[in-house]
């Protein structure tokens, strides 16, 4: 059984947290929060032991109990995952090394925190056994999935991306009230083709980003240059292979963002999450050897099931990708009580909070 620590009890922490009580193979060693703060209170209510990553005096102050400093938490994990905020995982970087205790962060650290940028669909091989990570955006982390089989099956040309990003998450209240539309950033390109290229170091790709006042999920328009030209049928096929993509099918009426919150809601997964790349299977049209779609990503959830794929990478205790892809995939439930492309009902027994 292996022993995930978590540093930070925020918008990712605490879902890689649930994620990784729900697999088979692993159990939480602790949480850490700087702050004694309501998600402080939720850490205790889940049951989770309590570490402070400051002074403990304030958690003491508040009557909520911890178990140590995040110094002990971090000595008795076999691998912790950094959730911290921007900045701040590189900052704890030497802690963890300081304990030689392998150490996974988040999209938000420079690639240079870590030995790898990693995607489990896309390059899981090359984290094995490496001392830290990086798991690379939640944006990156899309069209790292969806770029992996496209390249594998058509080859890739020249990928062109415009991502429509939502302006904070629901409860990152300082980022509003907004009411505005922002090229984000002006200058060409934006930070994701550079960061896409950590992973897919080959890859033509350029990017340009717009943040716009919701709080939803970012949207993707992806245009992609391929070195073959199957028709937009056997693309559309090919991706609904991908346990990781949920191809929306039209008769479902979702338009939006809004309603695929909704719909996950609706289906029963806890906070709504949507792990999966959501693509508007209609979307999906090759003219000649050119491809577009649209997708939708769930900024607070789709890297949750890439840092439970990463643990298992650092502590080499799977033998494939594919294995740790199919383990996480149950116990969290992703894939199930969706409507899969062209009516195919997904598994419904039973999700990741049952």
């Amino acid at each position: 059984m292996l022993h995930v620590g978590i540093n930070g009890f925020g918008t990712i922490g605490k879902r890689v947290a649930d994620a990784v009580r729900a697999q088979p193979d692993m159990t939480v060693a602790g949480v850490a929060k700087r702050s004694p703060n309501f998600e402080a209170t939720i850490a205790t209510d889940r049951g989770y032991d309590l570490y402070a990553a400051g002074d403990r005096d304030p958690f003491e102050d508040a009557g909520i109990p911890t178990a140590g400093t995040v110094h002990d938490l971090v000595a008795a994990s076999d691998v912790v995952v950094d959730a911290t905020p921007s900045g701040v995982g590189a900052e704890n970087a030497s802690l963890y090394a300081d304990h030689d205790t392998p150490a996974i962060f988040q999209g938000g650290e420079a690639a240079d925190v870590a030995d790898v940028s990693f995607n489990a669909r896309a390059n899981y091989d090359t984290a094995v056994g490496v001392r830290s990570v990086r798991v690379v955006s939640c944006n990156t982390t899309g069209l790292s999935r969806l770029f992996a089989p496209i390249e594998e099956a058509y080859g890739i040309e020249k990928a062109r991306v415009t991502l429509v990003r939502r302006g904070g998450d629901p409860g990152d209240s300082s980022r509003g009230p907004i009411n505005d539309t922002l090229p984000d950033p002006v200058e060409i390109p934006s930070h994701h083709g550079p960061d896409v290229q950590t992973v897919f170091p080959d890859l033509d790709i350029d990017t340009m980003g717009m943040k716009v006042p919701t709080t939803q999920m970012h949207t993707h328009s992806v245009n992609v240059t391929l070195a073959s030209e199957p028709t937009s049928d056997a693309v559309r096929d090919l991706l609904s292979r991908e346990s990781r993509l949920f191809l929306i099918p039209e008769s479902l009426g979702i338009d939006g963002t809004g309603k695929i919150k909704e719909y996950t809601r609706d289906a029963g997964r806890s906070r709504g999450d949507v792990w999966e790349n959501c693509i508007w299977a209609e979307s999906v049209t090759v003219q000649g050897r050119d491809l577009y779609l649209f997708q939708a990503i769930h900024q607070e959830a789709d890297v949750v099931p890439e840092n439970i794929d990463a643990v298992r990478a650092l502590s080499r205790r799977t033998a494939s990708a594919e294995q740790s892809i199919a383990r996480t995939n149950e116990a969290l439930g992703i894939g199930r009580g969706l409507v899969q492309h062209e009516g195919t009902p997904a598994r419904v027994d039973g999700l990741a909070d049952d």
